[in-house]
């Protein structure tokens, strides 16, 4: 991956993705925070919410991704806005897990947003956070899948917002991506990415991700805002939020 700091000036400087000054992202009824900037949060990126996370959770918020009873995994959620709108929704997923890099300080970040927002949580969606390093063994997570759909381990959705920066982990992600994503036709990878990502690094992941067996077909973004949920916190204005929104890519998944 290129230099964090000159990404991170890059990608703030273009699309306005930065830590928010009062700490808070409000999305409807959601209430999060990003980690402190500070060691393996600030290199992992965990204490920025960028663009293509909005993104995905406005394709959920609308119903675009389809989630209902599904059992869901996020690799890499920073703030884990996605995953966490998607487990207050009408019609939840049935499973939610949470992943990001098994840090004190990440994970402390991940852990409050994941109870400070557990009152909103559909009853019929079960949650849970965990540390997870990508390329490492997914037994854990594949055991937590398996609770809830008894001889069969895998995820029916895979959700990965903008990983595909971290070039030199492509191959970890591809091979965390194609433990846990349920070998079925119907199975589903959402991957999202900002245009501050070079083309080129992109078009990497897609090849390594097709020689794994997934197929990622890139759709189409508008750079107009359709969620009709109140979001507030670092400048997100209606404006401000379709300007990000036409600022990210993003890519549906299945088996080949």
């Amino acid at each position: 991956m290129e230099d964090v700091d000159d990404f991170l000036s890059d990608s703030a400087a273009l699309f306005g993705d930065v830590s928010p000054a009062d700490d808070t992202i409000r999305y409807g009824p959601l209430i999060l925070t990003v980690a402190p900037k500070e060691g393996k949060a600030n290199t992992l990126l965990a204490d920025h919410l960028f663009s293509p996370s909005l993104l995905l959770a406005e394709l959920i918020e609308r119903g675009v991704i389809t989630l209902s009873g599904r059992r869901v995994v996020e690799l890499g959620a920073g703030c884990a806005l996605p995953s966490l709108l998607a487990s207050t929704s009408p019609e939840p997923p049935s499973l939610v897990v949470i992943t990001d890099y098994p840090d004190d300080v990440i994970m402390k970040n991940l852990l409050g947003n994941v109870q400070r927002n557990r009152p909103h949580f559909n009853d019929q969606c079960t949650v849970h956070a965990c540390g997870y390093e990508w390329g490492q063994d997914v037994g854990p997570l594949l055991n937590i899948a398996e609770t809830h759909a008894p001889n069969d381990r895998g995820f029916d959705v895979v959700i990965m917002s903008d990983l595909l920066h971290f070039d030199g982990s492509h191959d970890v992600l591809v091979q965390s991506l194609t433990s846990l994503l349920r070998r079925d036709p119907s199975a589903r990878a959402y991957v999202a990415a900002g245009k501050y990502t070079a083309p080129h690094v992109c078009d990497h992941f897609v090849e390594e991700a097709k020689r794994g067996g997934i197929l990622l077909e890139e759709r189409e973004v508008e750079n107009v805002w359709h969620g009709t949920l109140e979001v507030s916190g670092s400048g997100l204005d209606r404006e401000q939020l379709g300007v990000r929104k036409g600022m990210s890519r993003w890519w549906v998944g299945r088996w080949r």
